[in-house]
């Protein structure tokens, strides 16, 4: 049976879009060559884009309200401005010396709810998470372009969505400010493919908000989206890496 809407969907769809960024851009700053692990770290900070009708309404809607341990199910949203969906995937520019970097885009615009029971989390539910992909910012302007216009039609289908339908590893009980590890298996939508994909989530719980970090690999093809590959100048990996970092409450 599907869990409740909230936020890991989007983080997926976003990534994956993102993934087909590489392509489209202008070589970017040279950076160190990432780790066999795809622990990519972005050379410069990038910009998140200006918060929409959308992020401030889930904002508006957050409660601030501290929940004491032992409480009933509580519902909680994640907070665009403190939360961030991205993806990273690693090019060889091959008219410059196969010089390989790790293209990073990132969006704040996410939107999902959480109902979480601090006395037993396995009964928790997540949600449909959603992102909005129109606003991936990378370190290339011609390349985040080219994802809304060509690569993800993302300017036509702004939002990817991730409904979780499983979870694996929540325990049926729960001390506050205990970490949670668990995998969380679902449906993910970009533009109009919908797969299967599995994140990693590590999250912990205060009492007041949840706070958590989301990972999962999947490949561009798997989404019907070719990694990009520009004859003697570029080729990018179909593996992309998506993150989600989050803060509900």
């Amino acid at each position: 049976m599907k869990q409740p809407v909230t936020y890991r969907t989007m983080i997926g769809g976003v990534l994956a879009s993102a993934v087909m960024l590489g392509a489209c851009s202008a070589p970017p700053t040279p950076t160190a060559a990432p780790t066999a692990a795809m622990q990519p770290q972005p050379a410069a900070p990038t910009l998140a884009p200006t918060a929409t009708p959308m992020a401030q309404a889930a904002e508006a809607t957050a409660t601030t309200e501290p929940v004491a341990a032992g409480a009933s199910t509580v519902t909680l949203k994640i907070v665009p401005d403190e939360s961030k969906a991205s993806y990273a995937v690693d090019e060889t520019f091959l008219n410059q010396n196969n010089r390989l970097v790790t293209a990073v885009g990132v969006t704040t615009i996410i939107n999902g709810e959480i109902r979480l029971d601090p006395q037993n989390p396995a009964n928790t539910s997540v949600g449909e998470i959603t992102v909005d992909i129109s606003a991936l910012t990378s370190d290339s302007a011609r390349r985040d372009n080219a994802i809304r216009r060509d690569w993800l039609e993302s300017s036509k289908y702004p939002l990817a969505k991730f409904v979780p339908t499983a979870y694996e590893g929540l325990p049926d009980s729960y001390q506050i400010g205990q970490e949670l590890t668990f995998k969380m298996t679902g449906d993910m939508t970009v533009r109009d493919t919908t797969i299967p994909v599995t994140w990693d989530v590590v999250a912990r719980y205060d009492g007041r908000q949840l706070v958590g970090r989301a990972t999962t690999q999947i490949k561009m093809s798997s989404f019907n989206f070719t990694a990009p590959n520009i004859a003697g100048i570029l080729r990018a990996e179909d593996d992309a890496k998506l993150t989600l970092e989050f803060v509900a409450r």
